[in-house]
């Protein structure tokens, strides 16, 4: 744990990556906490790129007014391929001096704490929030905008129910989650779905799809949902191609896409990053920077930057059984 007892005079939040339901109710918890603490609060606009920018904005409590029920991100993300680079990184770690700021919360997936890992090699004091629809941050239990893409997910898929029961069809649900099967299996359990298919786990297309549709079409089932996770080579594309090769069912390919990103943070995700936004601030105020802040066991904690990096998460072998125990 790095200590730092330094007076905090002011702090800049930034969001990186893909954005995620929840964001701006973190930024408003920090924003507010620090501004309680006596400090002067900087939005950073366009995630990494601002630093490099020395783009930001003055916040106050204003600023970050009626934001909690919003989705997307009040500071605007993007990638920034500058902090891929020895000299971008550098640039960074200057724009946080010319911006004049004393510590950076920075709220992201992985990669966007890889970025904060390089800043604070630079000397720049950090403290970052998981925020990842994909859930795939190994430190945490938890990140921010799961809960929300989730609901969409499954709301999707309850709405295709429908039709699919309305015609004896059967669909082929691509949802996101990168690399990661968190979201994948879990819109699957709550869904209901026949088989759910993750990066990384190797399937018999005929043992563990086609024969268990031929199982439920024997029990009575006229319709079907398959949920495939972006990560599974060829998606659902491939999937559905090769089905309509081994069966008759008709089928339809559904990619829920980009659409999981959006719309009002769930309730959960709303008190998660309240939660977490606090937390960071009173990392900060008691000087411990390199931290992620994390939901362990269910609290919220934090864990150190690098350890945290090292960590891999992996899905429980019990979401696996229940989707098959579940399955006809």
């Amino acid at each position: 744990m790095d200590k730092d007892e330094d007076c905090l005079r002011s702090v800049g939040i930034l969001t990186s990556g893909g954005d995620a339901p929840g964001m701006n109710a973190a930024i408003r918890a920090a924003c507010r906490t620090a501004i309680k603490c006596g400090m002067e609060v900087y939005g950073i606009q366009r995630g990494f790129n601002g630093l490099l920018d020395a783009d930001a904005v003055r916040l106050d409590f204003g600023s970050v007014s009626n934001i909690i029920n919003t989705g997307g991100t009040i500071l605007k993300t993007a990638r920034c391929r500058g902090m891929f680079s020895p000299e971008g990184v550098k640039r960074a770690a200057q724009g946080v001096k010319t911006l004049g700021l004393d510590a950076v919360l920075v709220i992201g997936g992985d990669g966007s704490m890889r970025g904060a890992t390089e800043l604070s090699k630079e000397g720049v004091r950090v403290v970052c929030i998981p925020a990842t629809i994909d859930n795939d941050v190994g430190s945490s239990e938890y990140s921010i905008g799961f809960d929300s893409a989730l609901n969409t997910a499954v709301e999707a898929v309850d709405r295709l129910r429908d039709t699919n029961a309305s015609h004896g069809r059967m669909s082929v649900v691509e949802v996101m989650g990168h690399t990661s099967g968190q979201l994948a299996l879990s819109c699957g359990i709550a869904a209901g779905a026949a088989v759910v298919m993750v990066p990384g786990k190797k399937y018999d297309i005929i043992r563990d799809v086609v024969q268990v549709l031929k199982s439920a079409k024997r029990s009575g089932k006229s319709h079907n949902i398959i949920i495939v996770a972006e990560g599974v080579e060829g998606g659902a594309a491939r999937i559905a191609e090769v089905l309509r090769a081994l069966t008759d069912d008709d089928l339809r390919v559904t990619i829920l896409g980009h659409i999981q990103r959006g719309g009002v943070p769930s309730a959960l995700d709303r008190i998660r990053a309240t939660q977490m936004g606090v937390h960071a601030v009173k990392l900060m105020t008691e000087g411990t920077f390199g931290r992620i802040v994390a939901v362990c066991g269910g609290q919220i904690s934090d864990v150190g930057l690098s350890e945290g990096l090292r960590m891999t998460k992996e899905t429980g072998r019990d979401f696996y059984e229940t989707v098959a125990e579940v399955s006809l």
